[in-house]
Protein backbone atom coordinates (compact mmCIF):
# COMPACT_ATOMS: atom_id res chain seq x y z
CA UNK A 1 0.00 0.00 0.00
CA UNK A 2 1.34 3.64 -0.71
CA UNK A 3 1.36 6.02 1.91
CA UNK A 4 2.79 8.98 -0.18
CA UNK A 5 0.68 11.54 -0.73
CA UNK A 6 0.42 12.90 -4.46
CA UNK A 7 1.88 16.44 -5.38
CA UNK A 8 -1.31 18.13 -5.64
CA UNK A 9 -2.60 16.76 -2.21
CA UNK A 10 0.82 17.96 -0.58
CA UNK A 11 -0.13 21.25 -2.36
CA UNK A 12 -3.64 21.26 -0.69
CA UNK A 13 -1.71 20.40 2.61
CA UNK A 14 0.26 23.03 2.79
CA UNK A 15 -2.21 25.61 1.35
CA UNK A 16 -4.65 24.89 3.65
CA UNK A 17 -1.95 24.48 6.83
CA UNK A 18 -0.69 28.11 5.76
CA UNK A 19 -3.94 29.60 5.63
CA UNK A 20 -4.84 28.12 9.56
CA UNK A 21 -1.80 29.49 10.81
CA UNK A 22 -2.13 32.95 8.86
CA UNK A 23 -5.61 33.78 8.60
CA UNK A 24 -7.14 31.77 11.76
CA UNK A 25 -4.39 31.61 14.42
CA UNK A 26 -4.33 35.12 14.76
CA UNK A 27 -8.12 36.01 15.97
CA UNK A 28 -8.35 32.25 18.33
CA UNK A 29 -7.32 34.72 21.30
CA UNK A 30 -10.34 37.31 20.18
CA UNK A 31 -12.86 34.92 19.50
CA UNK A 32 -12.46 33.29 23.01
CA UNK A 33 -12.61 36.21 24.71
CA UNK A 34 -15.62 37.35 23.15
CA UNK A 35 -17.15 34.03 22.42
CA UNK A 36 -18.11 35.53 19.46
CA UNK A 37 -16.45 35.52 16.09
CA UNK A 38 -17.28 39.37 15.01
CA UNK A 39 -19.16 39.95 11.59
CA UNK A 40 -16.45 41.74 10.03
CA UNK A 41 -13.75 39.47 10.49
CA UNK A 42 -16.14 36.52 9.68
CA UNK A 43 -16.53 38.23 6.33
CA UNK A 44 -13.04 39.10 5.79
CA UNK A 45 -12.33 35.12 6.45
CA UNK A 46 -15.02 33.99 4.09
CA UNK A 47 -13.80 35.97 1.25
CA UNK A 48 -9.99 35.51 1.87
CA UNK A 49 -11.33 31.23 1.99
CA UNK A 50 -13.26 32.14 -1.24
CA UNK A 51 -10.30 33.45 -3.16
CA UNK A 52 -7.81 30.85 -2.04
CA UNK A 53 -10.06 28.72 -3.42
CA UNK A 54 -10.92 26.95 -0.08
CA UNK A 55 -14.29 27.22 0.07
CA UNK A 56 -17.09 24.48 -0.27
CA UNK A 57 -14.26 22.25 -1.11
CA UNK A 58 -16.28 19.38 -0.30
CA UNK A 59 -18.96 20.33 -3.29
CA UNK A 60 -18.40 19.23 -6.97
CA UNK A 61 -16.31 20.81 -9.08
CA UNK A 62 -19.10 21.25 -11.53
CA UNK A 63 -21.50 23.27 -9.17
CA UNK A 64 -18.75 25.74 -8.67
CA UNK A 65 -17.27 23.88 -5.42
CA UNK A 66 -14.03 22.56 -5.17
CA UNK A 67 -14.42 18.82 -6.11
CA UNK A 68 -11.64 17.44 -3.82
CA UNK A 69 -11.56 13.42 -3.84
CA UNK A 70 -12.63 12.28 -0.08
CA UNK A 71 -8.82 11.24 0.97
CA UNK A 72 -7.52 15.12 0.04
CA UNK A 73 -10.72 16.88 1.28
CA UNK A 74 -9.92 14.67 4.87
CA UNK A 75 -6.25 15.88 4.61
CA UNK A 76 -7.77 19.55 3.70
CA UNK A 77 -10.16 18.80 7.21
CA UNK A 78 -7.14 17.83 9.08
CA UNK A 79 -5.08 20.90 8.45
CA UNK A 80 -8.14 23.05 9.32
CA UNK A 81 -9.11 21.05 12.43
CA UNK A 82 -5.82 22.77 13.70
CA UNK A 83 -7.96 25.76 14.25
CA UNK A 84 -10.29 27.47 16.17
CA UNK A 85 -13.63 25.65 15.76
CA UNK A 86 -15.91 28.97 15.50
CA UNK A 87 -13.13 30.05 12.61
CA UNK A 88 -12.41 26.69 10.70
CA UNK A 89 -15.95 26.59 10.07
CA UNK A 90 -16.03 29.90 8.17
CA UNK A 91 -13.93 28.02 5.32
CA UNK A 92 -17.49 26.49 4.75
CA UNK A 93 -18.16 22.80 3.67
CA UNK A 94 -22.13 23.29 3.07
CA UNK A 95 -23.52 20.10 3.95
CA UNK A 96 -23.58 17.68 1.66
CA UNK A 97 -27.00 16.62 1.82
CA UNK A 98 -27.60 19.36 0.27
CA UNK A 99 -26.70 17.84 -3.14
CA UNK A 100 -29.89 16.05 -3.19
CA UNK A 101 -31.62 19.48 -3.90
CA UNK A 102 -34.31 18.97 -7.33
CA UNK A 103 -35.44 22.06 -9.31
CA UNK A 104 -36.04 25.11 -8.07
CA UNK A 105 -34.00 24.38 -4.76
CA UNK A 106 -30.76 23.81 -6.94
CA UNK A 107 -30.57 28.01 -7.08
CA UNK A 108 -32.29 29.17 -3.90
CA UNK A 109 -30.16 27.21 -1.65
CA UNK A 110 -27.48 24.78 -2.92
CA UNK A 111 -25.60 27.04 -5.67
CA UNK A 112 -26.04 29.77 -3.33
CA UNK A 113 -24.60 28.34 -0.36
CA UNK A 114 -21.51 27.02 -2.50
CA UNK A 115 -20.87 30.40 -3.73
CA UNK A 116 -21.00 31.88 -0.11
CA UNK A 117 -24.01 33.81 -0.65
CA UNK A 118 -26.25 32.01 2.08
CA UNK A 119 -25.26 29.84 5.30
CA UNK A 120 -27.00 26.18 6.14
CA UNK A 121 -27.43 24.47 9.52
CA UNK A 122 -28.67 21.15 10.21
CA UNK A 123 -31.51 20.55 12.42
CA UNK A 124 -32.22 17.14 13.94
CA UNK A 125 -31.20 16.35 17.56
CA UNK A 126 -33.80 17.58 19.92
CA UNK A 127 -34.18 16.86 24.05
CA UNK A 128 -36.12 13.53 23.79
CA UNK A 129 -34.39 12.54 20.60
CA UNK A 130 -30.50 12.65 20.42
CA UNK A 131 -28.61 9.29 19.46
CA UNK A 132 -32.42 7.47 19.01
CA UNK A 133 -33.46 9.77 16.00
CA UNK A 134 -36.31 7.82 15.02
CA UNK A 135 -38.19 9.24 18.03
CA UNK A 136 -37.98 12.53 17.40
CA UNK A 137 -41.40 14.64 17.76
CA UNK A 138 -40.99 17.76 15.78
CA UNK A 139 -44.02 17.14 13.54
CA UNK A 140 -44.81 18.21 9.48
CA UNK A 141 -47.98 18.21 8.15
CA UNK A 142 -49.21 18.07 4.55
CA UNK A 143 -51.97 20.68 4.56
CA UNK A 144 -52.78 21.15 0.96
CA UNK A 145 -49.94 22.96 -0.94
CA UNK A 146 -47.64 23.49 1.90
CA UNK A 147 -46.60 21.88 5.02
CA UNK A 148 -47.13 23.07 8.87
CA UNK A 149 -43.81 22.59 10.89
CA UNK A 150 -44.70 21.93 14.97
CA UNK A 151 -41.67 21.51 18.08
CA UNK A 152 -38.05 22.37 19.26
CA UNK A 153 -34.65 21.37 18.09
CA UNK A 154 -31.69 21.84 20.15
CA UNK A 155 -28.15 21.69 20.20
CA UNK A 156 -28.41 22.87 16.43
CA UNK A 157 -24.78 24.16 15.67
CA UNK A 158 -24.17 27.91 14.31
CA UNK A 159 -27.74 28.57 13.64
CA UNK A 160 -27.58 31.87 14.87
CA UNK A 161 -25.45 32.92 11.40
CA UNK A 162 -27.56 30.05 9.43
CA UNK A 163 -29.72 31.59 6.71
CA UNK A 164 -31.89 28.88 5.94
CA UNK A 165 -31.92 25.11 8.28
CA UNK A 166 -32.18 22.00 6.82
CA UNK A 167 -34.64 20.05 9.14
CA UNK A 168 -36.02 16.93 10.03
CA UNK A 169 -39.16 15.95 11.27
CA UNK A 170 -41.84 13.48 11.39
CA UNK A 171 -44.54 12.78 7.93
CA UNK A 172 -46.08 10.07 9.17
CA UNK A 173 -45.54 6.40 11.11
CA UNK A 174 -44.75 3.19 10.69
CA UNK A 175 -45.08 -0.37 12.46
CA UNK A 176 -41.53 -1.68 13.36
CA UNK A 177 -40.98 -4.47 15.67
CA UNK A 178 -40.13 -1.82 18.14
CA UNK A 179 -43.90 -0.95 17.52
CA UNK A 180 -44.78 2.70 15.38
CA UNK A 181 -41.80 4.84 14.69
CA UNK A 182 -41.94 8.06 12.85
CA UNK A 183 -41.51 8.37 9.34
CA UNK A 184 -39.17 11.17 8.71
CA UNK A 185 -38.76 13.50 6.15
CA UNK A 186 -36.10 16.61 5.11
CA UNK A 187 -37.20 20.05 4.67
CA UNK A 188 -35.62 23.32 3.59
CA UNK A 189 -36.73 26.24 5.88
CA UNK A 190 -35.42 29.69 5.75
CA UNK A 191 -34.85 31.45 8.64
CA UNK A 192 -36.93 34.27 8.50
CA UNK A 193 -40.30 32.38 7.72
CA UNK A 194 -42.95 33.06 10.41
CA UNK A 195 -43.49 30.44 13.12
CA UNK A 196 -39.85 29.87 13.31
CA UNK A 197 -37.83 31.13 16.35
CA UNK A 198 -33.66 30.88 16.82
CA UNK A 199 -32.73 31.47 20.65
CA UNK A 200 -29.07 30.62 21.39
CA UNK A 201 -28.68 27.86 23.81
CA UNK A 202 -26.99 27.87 27.07
CA UNK A 203 -23.34 28.61 27.18
CA UNK A 204 -20.57 25.45 26.44
CA UNK A 205 -16.90 24.90 27.71
CA UNK A 206 -15.80 23.27 24.25
CA UNK A 207 -15.22 25.55 21.09
CA UNK A 208 -16.69 29.47 22.30
CA UNK A 209 -17.64 31.59 19.52
CA UNK A 210 -19.25 28.34 17.62
CA UNK A 211 -22.71 28.23 19.30
CA UNK A 212 -25.55 25.48 19.52
CA UNK A 213 -28.69 27.26 19.31
CA UNK A 214 -32.95 26.31 19.93
CA UNK A 215 -35.45 26.38 17.20
CA UNK A 216 -38.72 26.42 17.89
CA UNK A 217 -41.62 25.71 15.35
CA UNK A 218 -44.96 26.97 16.04
CA UNK A 219 -47.30 26.34 12.76
CA UNK A 220 -44.54 27.31 10.65
CA UNK A 221 -45.85 26.96 6.93
CA UNK A 222 -43.81 26.17 4.27
CA UNK A 223 -44.29 25.52 0.68
CA UNK A 224 -44.50 21.94 -0.29
CA UNK A 225 -42.15 22.53 -2.81
CA UNK A 226 -39.06 22.86 0.10
CA UNK A 227 -39.58 18.94 0.92
CA UNK A 228 -36.09 18.05 0.15
CA UNK A 229 -35.95 14.32 -1.41
CA UNK A 230 -39.07 12.36 -1.10
CA UNK A 231 -41.55 12.01 2.03
CA UNK A 232 -40.77 9.60 4.52
CA UNK A 233 -37.56 9.32 2.91
CA UNK A 234 -35.41 11.51 5.31
CA UNK A 235 -33.60 8.79 6.73
CA UNK A 236 -31.79 7.66 3.69
CA UNK A 237 -31.12 10.76 2.85
CA UNK A 238 -29.15 11.08 5.88
CA UNK A 239 -27.34 8.23 5.00
CA UNK A 240 -26.89 8.83 1.61
CA UNK A 241 -25.04 12.03 1.85
CA UNK A 242 -24.05 12.24 5.56
CA UNK A 243 -22.29 9.16 6.28
CA UNK A 244 -19.28 10.85 6.17
CA UNK A 245 -19.63 13.47 8.58
CA UNK A 246 -18.05 11.23 11.45
CA UNK A 247 -14.82 10.78 9.10
CA UNK A 248 -14.95 14.71 9.57
CA UNK A 249 -14.83 14.86 13.38
CA UNK A 250 -12.41 12.01 12.92
CA UNK A 251 -9.89 14.58 10.69
CA UNK A 252 -10.48 17.36 12.84
CA UNK A 253 -9.90 15.62 15.91
CA UNK A 254 -6.68 14.57 14.26
CA UNK A 255 -5.24 17.50 13.48
CA UNK A 256 -5.98 19.53 16.93
CA UNK A 257 -4.18 16.48 18.35
CA UNK A 258 -1.03 17.02 16.17
CA UNK A 259 -0.98 20.93 17.39
CA UNK A 260 -1.22 20.03 21.03
CA UNK A 261 1.11 17.29 20.43
CA UNK A 262 3.46 19.80 18.78
CA UNK A 263 3.44 22.21 21.22
CA UNK A 264 3.37 19.48 24.38
CA UNK A 265 6.91 18.36 23.01
CA UNK A 266 8.41 22.03 22.17
CA UNK A 267 7.20 22.56 26.22
CA UNK A 268 8.90 19.23 27.60
CA UNK A 269 12.12 19.82 25.24
CA UNK A 270 12.53 23.90 26.58
CA UNK A 271 11.36 23.93 30.20
CA UNK A 272 13.85 22.34 32.90
CA UNK A 273 13.61 20.72 36.28
CA UNK A 274 16.64 19.58 38.32
CA UNK A 275 18.85 20.54 35.33
CA UNK A 276 17.85 19.09 32.78
CA UNK A 277 14.58 19.58 29.89
CA UNK A 278 11.74 17.74 31.60
CA UNK A 279 10.95 15.30 28.50
CA UNK A 280 13.78 13.48 29.77
CA UNK A 281 12.06 12.68 32.33
CA UNK A 282 9.97 8.87 32.15
CA UNK A 283 6.98 10.26 33.30
CA UNK A 284 7.15 13.21 30.46
CA UNK A 285 8.47 11.15 28.17
CA UNK A 286 6.56 8.53 28.30
CA UNK A 287 3.39 10.62 27.87
CA UNK A 288 4.77 12.22 24.70
CA UNK A 289 5.18 8.68 23.42
CA UNK A 290 1.59 7.43 23.98
CA UNK A 291 0.32 10.87 22.44
CA UNK A 292 2.49 10.12 19.60
CA UNK A 293 1.37 6.37 18.83
CA UNK A 294 -2.18 7.57 19.53
CA UNK A 295 -2.03 10.59 17.03
CA UNK A 296 -0.88 8.26 13.90
CA UNK A 297 -3.09 5.29 14.49
CA UNK A 298 -5.85 7.97 14.48
CA UNK A 299 -4.47 9.40 11.09
CA UNK A 300 -4.18 5.79 9.65
CA UNK A 301 -7.74 4.72 10.81
CA UNK A 302 -9.00 7.82 9.41
CA UNK A 303 -7.42 7.95 6.10
CA UNK A 304 -7.61 3.77 5.70
CA UNK A 305 -11.74 4.64 5.85
CA UNK A 306 -11.27 7.83 3.71
CA UNK A 307 -9.64 5.93 0.99
CA UNK A 308 -12.30 3.52 1.19
CA UNK A 309 -14.86 6.06 0.66
CA UNK A 310 -13.08 7.03 -2.28
CA UNK A 311 -13.51 3.80 -3.75
CA UNK A 312 -17.22 3.37 -2.34
CA UNK A 313 -16.17 0.80 -0.26
CA UNK A 314 -16.80 2.66 3.41
CA UNK A 315 -18.95 0.84 5.51
CA UNK A 316 -20.50 2.58 8.76
CA UNK A 317 -18.26 0.69 10.55
CA UNK A 318 -15.29 2.13 8.54
CA UNK A 319 -16.07 5.31 9.79
CA UNK A 320 -17.64 4.66 13.46
CA UNK A 321 -14.07 3.18 13.84
CA UNK A 322 -11.96 6.49 12.92
CA UNK A 323 -14.60 8.89 14.55
CA UNK A 324 -14.43 6.49 17.80
CA UNK A 325 -10.27 6.41 18.19
CA UNK A 326 -9.47 9.56 16.90
CA UNK A 327 -11.93 11.53 19.00
CA UNK A 328 -11.11 10.21 22.24
CA UNK A 329 -7.52 9.76 21.59
CA UNK A 330 -7.73 13.37 21.42
CA UNK A 331 -9.22 13.47 24.95
CA UNK A 332 -5.94 11.67 26.00
CA UNK A 333 -4.08 13.64 23.73
CA UNK A 334 -5.19 16.99 25.29
CA UNK A 335 -5.49 15.42 29.23
CA UNK A 336 -1.77 14.22 28.89
CA UNK A 337 -0.90 17.76 27.84
CA UNK A 338 -2.66 19.94 30.57
CA UNK A 339 -0.46 17.25 32.71
CA UNK A 340 3.49 18.37 30.59
CA UNK A 341 2.63 22.21 31.31
CA UNK A 342 1.70 21.31 34.64
CA UNK A 343 -0.11 24.18 36.17
CA UNK A 344 0.37 26.87 32.96
CA UNK A 345 -1.72 24.06 31.39
CA UNK A 346 -4.68 25.43 33.04
CA UNK A 347 -4.27 29.03 32.35
CA UNK A 348 -5.57 31.28 29.79
CA UNK A 349 -2.89 32.39 28.85
CA UNK A 350 -2.14 29.51 27.16
CA UNK A 351 -3.94 27.71 24.42
CA UNK A 352 -3.89 24.37 26.01
CA UNK A 353 -6.65 24.68 28.61
CA UNK A 354 -8.71 25.83 25.84
CA UNK A 355 -7.69 22.25 23.53
CA UNK A 356 -8.50 20.38 26.80
CA UNK A 357 -11.91 21.86 27.07
CA UNK A 358 -12.65 21.73 23.09
CA UNK A 359 -11.51 18.05 22.92
CA UNK A 360 -14.44 16.73 24.97
CA UNK A 361 -17.54 17.77 22.64
CA UNK A 362 -15.91 15.42 20.19
CA UNK A 363 -16.71 12.45 21.70
CA UNK A 364 -20.45 13.72 21.57
CA UNK A 365 -21.45 15.15 18.84
CA UNK A 366 -22.02 13.49 15.44
CA UNK A 367 -23.04 10.25 17.11
CA UNK A 368 -21.44 9.19 21.03
CA UNK A 369 -18.48 7.10 21.48
CA UNK A 370 -21.24 5.07 22.82
CA UNK A 371 -23.15 4.95 19.45
CA UNK A 372 -20.25 4.46 17.84
CA UNK A 373 -19.22 0.89 19.67
CA UNK A 374 -22.65 -0.28 19.13
CA UNK A 375 -22.57 0.58 15.21
CA UNK A 376 -18.66 -1.81 15.42
CA UNK A 377 -19.87 -4.44 17.78
CA UNK A 378 -23.49 -4.81 15.78
CA UNK A 379 -21.41 -4.97 12.37
CA UNK A 380 -19.29 -7.77 14.07
CA UNK A 381 -22.19 -9.72 15.43
CA UNK A 382 -24.89 -9.17 12.54
CA UNK A 383 -22.97 -11.71 9.97
CA UNK A 384 -22.95 -14.72 12.80
CA UNK A 385 -27.23 -13.53 13.16
CA UNK A 386 -27.08 -12.27 16.65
Amino acid sequence: MDFGLTPEQDLVVDTVRAFAETELYPYEDEVERLDAVPPELAAQIRKKAIDAGLYAANMPEELGGGGLDPITLTLAERELGRASYALQMLVARPSNILQGCTGDQIHTYLLPTIRGERHDCLAMTEPGAGSDVRSMRTRAERKGGDYVINGTKHFISHADTADFVILFAVTGTETTPRGPRGLISAFLVDKATPGLEVRQGSGSVSHRGYHQCELSFTDCRIPAGQLLGEEGRGLELMTEWLGASRLTVAATSVGRGRRVLEAAVRWAAEREQFGQPIGRFQGTGFKLADMATDLEASELLTLLAAWKLSRGRMTDQDAAMAKLHASEALGRITDHAVQIFGGMGLMDEMPIERHWRDARVERIWDGTSEIQRHIISRSLLRPHGA
